[in-house]
């Protein structure tokens, strides 16, 4: 029996890689473990990003944000701006047109705040639906000299963007809220669920596009995608524990849960590989545009 989540790299090799086999000469990079997205040859300048993911089990009052950022993310951290989106929904019985309404207005302000187009998609209401599920395919355009790769070269630092857990910390103060009574305040709450906004990193990787030297988001696993990266690089890497930042909210309820920072998954955390003399410059232009980042690291 598979176990829940994302299936392990085996299991992609094993059967679903084994059970692809039509090749084309203009996708670069296709199917492969640690890697989320495609890149396709476009034209002479160019390369097309191609991303696509699930979205379920997030809070519905903000499914618009989520329909956007999961897929624009992939896109992001191989350096391409989001430009146009697929966007799937399927519908649970009972789900009404103000609902729909509320998610199509949220994911527009995304789309409008990106310059990002919806290009086409599907919508319906299913039996077989329990709770409102998408499917975003998003698509890029980066040019081909600045093409960002999750791959590293020893002396490269780690960064980490806005800390670790915050996923986690937010889908409990939505989805088992009473469980943090006597833990947080209802202030603190209040402010833990408006830290969705944060499970994101289209703005982090649009940033320093231009001075990382690859990317890759922290979802599924949190920090563990550091192996992946160091497995497809031929490297080894070293993470100091105390530099490993955790928001004081998240890091409340992630000790009240027994929560490993390490493992659990992370959305909105961006893994920068950084050419160490970039380094400072990266953090500092991170600042700027208040996200903070974090030297966790370096790969050996």
């Amino acid at each position: 029996m598979l176990p829940l989540g994302k299936i392990r790299g085996e299991v992609l090799n094993k059967i679903i890689l084994r059970n692809i086999d039509i090749e084309d000469p203009k996708v670069v990079i296709g199917p492969r473990e640690g890697f989320d997205a495609a890149v396709i040859e476009y034209d002479g300048e160019n390369y097309l990003i191609v991303a696509t993911d699930p979205v379920l089990g997030v809070p519905e009052e903000h499914f618009g944000f989520f329909t956007y950022h999961f897929a624009a993310s992939d896109v992001a951290v191989f350096g391409a701006k989001p430009r146009w989106l697929v966007v799937d929904l399927l519908l649970p019985l009972g789900f009404t047109e103000e609902k729909l309404a509320g998610i199509m207005k949220e994911l527009n302000e995304e789309c409008r705040r990106y310059q990002t187009a919806v290009i086409g998609g599907h919508t319906g209401v299913y039996t077989t639906i329990k709770d409102i599920t998408a499917t975003t395919t998003a698509f890029g355009l980066v040019k081909k000299k600045e093409l960002r790769l999750p791959l590293a070269k020893p002396g490269d630092d780690i960064i980490i963007t806005k800390g670790v857990g915050i996923e986690f910390a937010v889908g409990v103060s939505y989805f088992r809220k009473d469980e943090l009574k006597g833990l947080l305040t209802p202030a603190e709450i209040a402010k833990l669920r408006g830290m969705y906004k944060l499970e994101t990193v289209v703005p982090d990787a649009l940033t320093v596009r231009k001075l990382a030297r690859g990317m890759h988001d922290a979802t599924e696993g949190g920090l563990t995608a550091l192996h992946e990266i160091a497995d497809n690089s031929d490297v080894g890497f070293r993470v100091y524990y105390d530099k490993i930042y955790t928001p004081p909210l998240v890091k409340k309820v992630l000790e009240a849960f027994d929560v490993n920072p390490l493992t659990v998954s992370s959305t909105g955390t961006l893994i920068i590989i950084s050419p160490r003399g970039n380094s400072r410059r990266i953090i500092e232009e991170l600042s700027k545009n208040g996200i903070k980042a974090f030297i966790i690291g370096e790969f050996t």
